[in-house]
């Protein structure tokens, strides 16, 4: 049997469509994952993926092996967090450090239906204690060790830390109703979003940086962006600043989602400009969460996202 961990790779790939997009997706190198994916095959006796100049695609026998790999990894979860309940040690408490998006997003969410989880099967919940916070200060709270688990937000897989997706999320462009940008039904190219001044979170924020990330990918490493019109430390600021008026700003989905929708706020078009990212669970130590309260918690939100 493989290990779970190279079945994990398998997918990403499936889902990915790249030996690189897929080493992004768990954290590891381009190489580690192409390692992986030829001990694979060498353990299982089946060809399961080739390259393209598209990238890399499975095999039809890597699409019936990778189906059988999500049923099995999910079953692993079930069994991962079933064992968590047992143990005396999921009522301890797990010191957790996040990004704004993930902490006011995401968070309220994944929290009820944990202590919900924990009711049906009579055991006592996992305590979280929660500091919200822009992504550079979790990194650096997780390293010191001043919590156990982090969420961050940013472009790229964190260094010298593990990390794993739990979730994705879209950033998008949005203005006050009767901003001239809203009048364009073709939206605005990326040079233009780049030379005007925004609504905009502070250095440090994920959504800052990948922001910056996105624009250096599409006008090269030498764009410059324009001053913010307001630099504000919350997510909420932001979205409040745009309602009032203060300027366009680009903010995750899940946090205006009600707001475009209710027109509210208008979302402006971004030509050749991709906004979507991962966002990651961080700790230190081995590729493993560690056991107890941060796999507990883990677990649960990977279950979750499963469903």
């Amino acid at each position: 049997m493989p290990e779970l961990g190279s079945l994990e790779v398998l997918l990403a790939v499936a889902r990915t469509g790249s030996l690189s997009a897929a080493a992004r997706e768990v954290g590891l190198t381009q190489q580690a994952v192409s390692a992986r994916m030829v001990a694979l095959e060498a353990q299982t006796g089946v060809r399961l993926a080739t390259r393209t100049t598209r990238g890399t695609e499975l095999t039809p026998a890597g699409v019936v092996v990778a189906q059988w790999a999500d049923r099995l990894l999910h079953v692993a979860a079930e069994v991962d967090a079933g064992l968590a309940a047992l143990r005396d040690d999921t009522r301890a408490r797990v010191r957790v450090s996040a990004s704004l998006t993930v902490a006011e997003q995401l968070l309220p969410g994944w929290l009820v239906t944990l202590h919900a989880d924990a009711r049906r099967r009579g055991v006592v919940p996992v305590e979280v204690v929660l500091e919200a916070t822009n992504s550079e200060h979790v990194l650096e709270q997780v390293a010191a060790g001043r919590a156990d688990l982090g969420f961050v937000e940013g472009p790229h897989p964190p260094r010298g830390l593990r990390s794993r997706i739990v979730a994705h999320d879209e950033l998008v462009l949005v203005a006050a109703p009767e901003h001239h940008w809203g009048r364009r039904p073709a939206g605005i190219d990326p040079a233009e979003l780049a030379g005007t001044p925004l609504v905009s979170r502070e250095p440090g924020s994920g959504t800052r940086e990948s922001l910056s990330a996105a624009l250096r990918t599409v006008l090269g490493d030498h764009v410059r962006q324009a001053p913010a019109v307001l630099e504000l430390s919350t997510t909420a600021a932001v979205r409040a600043a745009v309602l009032a008026g203060a300027g366009p700003a680009v903010i995750s989905l899940l946090a205006v989602g009600d707001d475009v929708r209710a027109g509210r706020l208008r979302r402006i078009a971004v030509t050749g400009l991709t906004l979507h990212r991962d966002l990651r669970a961080v700790w230190t130590g081995g590729r493993t969460p560690p056991a107890g309260a941060v796999r507990t918690l883990l677990s649960h939100i990977g279950a979750a996202a499963h469903s």
